[in-house]
């Protein structure tokens, strides 16, 4: 499992993390949604044992990253960027990494066929890593870091730059590992991608955790009902009933689709987007009793 508890860490007094805590079980996919500077990067080097923190504490599988040595030897990353060696093998990657950690050679030799079968690259053992694609690339990645059998995987914007269809079967390929029973640490810009996978959700801004749960849970909390405005001159607005995103919806001029709401309507919402409050057409035609989530309940 992993653990962090009021993790701190400021550059040059700018704050990075103010007091971020969370926990993932093992079989659990935790997504860590955040824009560029919200400290998600910060929060991967220091449960990958990369960057100290300022305070608090960061475990994993119960060993303490920052006292032990050993502790490291639970985890396993995915960087955001293709980091193996392109002039090596597939095989030859694989190896490196469980010389870095002391497996015993037929012991590299038994996780590299393993892990190779897992990720469907067995017939590309003894192939560069130059001459894959960007999918096959990430595969590999995937695969080396799982070599040493760690009880954490961090995933850093795993699919990025990667085809729909490529993107869809490294989702495949992890949640095969999530059933397997590693813990999983997402980060991604995709936010569908996180409430396709995640068991739950962290929104992170400005260095603190605003809300956590369920993808679903998240989304019920602003509202079932979503009624967009197509211009993309107003913000959506969000109701628990169809019936009122309906109404509301034809009080306006025009242009406004009434949809599903979806993680990344909870997600805008956290990061502060605008509020749509209820107009008096919609009050008028439902009644005092009306209720929009859009600016909280009525």
């Amino acid at each position: 499992m992993i653990a962090a508890a009021d993790l701190r860490k400021s550059y040059k007094d700018q704050p990075a993390l103010r007091g971020v805590s969370f926990s993932v079980a093992s079989g659990e996919l935790y997504a860590y949604l955040g824009p560029n500077g919200a400290g998600k990067t910060t929060t991967i080097r220091i449960m990958t044992g990369l960057t100290r923190p300022d305070s608090g504490t960061a475990l994993v599988a119960g060993r303490d990253l920052l006292r032990d040595p050993k502790a490291k030897a639970g985890v396993g990353m995915v960087a955001q960027t293709i980091n193996l060696d392109m002039e090596l093998t597939v095989a030859e990657n694989l190896d490196i990494h469980g010389r870095l950690f002391g497996m015993s050679r037929t012991r590299r030799r038994e996780k590299a066929a393993e892990w190779l079968g897992r990720v469907e690259l067995s017939g590309r053992a003894d192939s560069q890593v130059k001459t894959l694609s960007g999918g096959l690339r990430r595969r590999v990645m995937i695969a080396r870091a799982l070599m040493h059998e760690p009880a954490a995987l961090f995933l850093d914007e795993p699919t990025v730059g990667l085809d729909a269809d490529i993107r869809r079967q490294i989702w495949a390929l992890i949640k095969d590992l999530q059933a397997s029973g590693v813990a999983i640490f997402l980060t991604t810009h995709y936010i569908e991608e996180a409430e396709a996978l995640a068991d739950r959700v962290a929104f992170l801004r400005d260095g603190l955790i605003t809300a956590t749960d369920t993808p679903r849970n998240l989304i019920e909390a602003i509202g079932a009902w979503a009624a967009v405005d197509l211009t993309g001159k107003s913000p959506a607005a969000f109701f628990q009933e169809r019936a009122d995103a309906m109404a509301h919806a034809a009080c306006q001029a025009g242009g406004v689709a009434v949809r599903p709401t979806s993680l990344e309507d909870a997600y805008l919402r956290a990061m502060g987007s605008g509020v749509l409050e209820p107009d008096a057409c919609l009050e008028a035609k439902a009644g005092p009793a009306a209720t929009t989530t859009s600016g909280g309940a009525r």
